[in-house]
């Protein structure tokens, strides 16, 4: 397998198809030549390249006030500023792990058939009927307003970071959420999956746990 992939490799550098048929002498150069690149890069370059998977990390995210000011002003395009919305209205007061949790419901739903298959839609769905959307925040009536410029900078970068290919590994798949100072009916038909902060997350399902 590596023989071919360094055919190919050498198939292109010579402009021929990747099936040619390519002298071994050549193929022992480009070999001697990646080597002496590998050696020449030194190995705390090579280190550099590795970035080990801490406890609390994931692809370089931690969910703690150091990780999110390490991070740069985010923006971006209409997807992220109406994921972004949604994290300042649904829960700009959430820690860090509990606005990763609200974004992954809303990125578990753009996933599922059973939801619009753009973040904007899976926020939007039901906007225009008066408390029969998705997220209330679309639909109560109330104008949406950032007051809040310093929580809107914070939301913004998780919704970055979550567009950007995070992990969802904190709601085990959930796409619902609700406050624990509500039990809506739906919520005892479907899976609990994790609590996180003032949010109860769910599976679509028959529970399997009560706790």
């Amino acid at each position: 397998m590596i023989r071919a992939a360094i055919v190919a490799l050498a198939a292109l550098s010579a402009g021929l198809p990747a099936h040619a048929e390519i002298k071994q002498d050549t193929i022992g150069r480009l070999v001697k030549q990646e080597q002496r690149a590998l050696r020449s890069a030194g190995s705390s370059h090579l280190n550099s390249l590795i970035v080990p998977v801490a406890a609390g990390t994931a692809r370089g995210v931690t969910y703690d006030k150091g990780w999110l000011s390490s991070q740069p002003k985010a923006t971006g395009g209409a997807q992220w500023q109406c994921l972004a919305e949604a994290l300042y209205f649904e829960a700009r007061g959430e820690t860090l792990k509990g606005q990763f949790a609200v974004a992954e419901v809303i990125m578990n739903r753009v996933d599922s058939p059973r939801f619009p298959n753009s973040v904007c839609g899976v926020i939007n769905q039901g906007t225009g009927k008066k408390f029969q959307c998705q997220f209330t925040y679309t639909c109560d009536g109330v104008p949406e307003a950032v007051h809040e410029p310093a929580a809107w900078e914070r939301v913004a970068k998780v919704a970055k970071a979550v567009l950007s290919g995070a992990p969802r590994e904190l709601t085990s798949g959930a796409t619902f959420y609700h406050t624990n100072a509500v039990r809506p009916s739906w919520s005892r038909k479907f899976t609990r999956t994790a609590s996180i902060g003032d949010h109860y997350f769910y599976r679509a399902g028959y529970r399997v746990s009560s706790n």
